[in-house]
C-alpha cells in the first residue's frame, strides 16, 4: 500500500521509471516549490511598498515590520539585503522593460522611438524614487560600493536590453553601412540617460527643474543633436 500522503507512484515500492520515460513528478515537492514561489513574490511586493513608505534607506527589520512578518523569513528568502534589492529590481526592472518597449513600439521614427522609451524611463522611475534607488544602490554600510544589482548581472542585462531596443530602429533607419556608430553609440545613450535622468530625479523640485515630459524631450535632444544649438558658436570659432 502507499505511504499516507504520497501518491501511488511515489510509493517506495514503486519500481524506477524504465529507461527513456520521465521520472514521476513529486507533487509536494511540486506545491512546496509552488508555495515558496508564491511567498516570495508576496515578500517582495511588500518589500516594495515598504521602500516605498519609508525611503530607499529602509533597513530589512522595517521593512519585515511593515510586511507583518520577521527579520528571519526575509532573510531566509532573500539571503541578505542585497539580494532582496536584487530580486525586487528584476521585478521593477522587468516592468520598466515592457513599459519602453510598448512605447517604443507605437512609435513612428526612431527619434519619436528614443522619446517614448526615455518618457517611459523617467516615468516609471519618477512613480517612487524611492524604490528606484533601493534597487539601484547599495545602502550605505555594505560591503561593495557598486550597484546592488549591477553587481550581479541584472542591471546590467536590462540596460543591454534596452540598449538593444535602441539598436534596432536606429539599424533599420541608417543602414548595414552604419554598423560601427550602432555598435557604440546606444552604449553612450543608455550612460547619458541613465545619469541624466538619476541627477533629474534627485533634484529637489524647484521652479527651474524641468517637468517629467520637458525632461525627456531634453534627453531625446542631446541624443540626437547634442547640445550644439545652446553653445551658439560662431561660424569664425570653427576657423581657428
Amino acid at each position: 500500500m502507499p505511504r499516507p500522503g504520497l501518491p501511488a507512484e511515489q510509493d517506495a515500492g514503486t519500481p524506477p521509471p524504465a529507461d527513456g520515460e520521465a521520472p514521476a513528478v513529486d507533487g509536494r515537492a511540486a506545491r512546496w516549490q509552488l508555495h515558496r514561489e508564491e511567498r516570495r513574490r508576496d515578500l517582495i511586493k511588500a518589500a516594495r511598498k515598504a521602500v516605498h513608505a519609508l525611503g530607499s534607506d529602509a533597513s530589512m527589520e522595517d521593512i519585515a515590520t511593515a510586511a507583518s512578518t520577521s527579520k528571519s523569513v526575509y532573510y531566509r528568502y532573500f539571503g541578505d539585503k542585497a539580494g532582496l534589492q536584487q530580486a525586487m529590481g528584476e521585478v521593477v526592472l522587468g516592468q520598466m522593460q515592457r513599459r519602453m518597449k510598448e512605447a517604443a513600439e507605437s512609435a513612428q521614427t526612431p527619434r519619436e522611438g528614443l522619446f517614448a522609451m526615455v518618457s517611459a524611463y523617467l516615468q516609471m522611475a519618477e512613480s517612487s524614487p524611492a524604490v528606484y534607488a533601493f534597487i539601484t544602490r547599495l545602502s550605505q554600510g555594505e560591503p561593495s560600493a557598486q550597484d546592488a544589482i549591477a553587481a550581479s548581472g541584472a542591471l546590467g542585462h536590462f540596460f543591454e536590453s534596452i540598449s538593444a531596443m535602441i539598436a534596432r530602429p536606429m539599424r533599420e533607419h541608417l543602414g548595414a553601412e552604419k554598423e560601427a556608430l550602432i555598435d557604440y553609440w546606444p552604449t553612450a545613450a543608455i550612460g547619458l540617460v541613465r545619469n541624466a535622468g538619476e541627477r533629474w530625479l534627485g533634484s529637489p523640485a524647484s521652479p527651474a527643474k524641468p517637468d517629467q515630459e520637458t525632461m525627456a524631450a531634453r534627453i531625446t535632444d542631446w541624443l540626437c543633436v547634442g547640445i550644439a544649438p545652446e553653445l551658439k558658436i560662431n561660424s569664425s570659432e570653427y576657423q581657428q
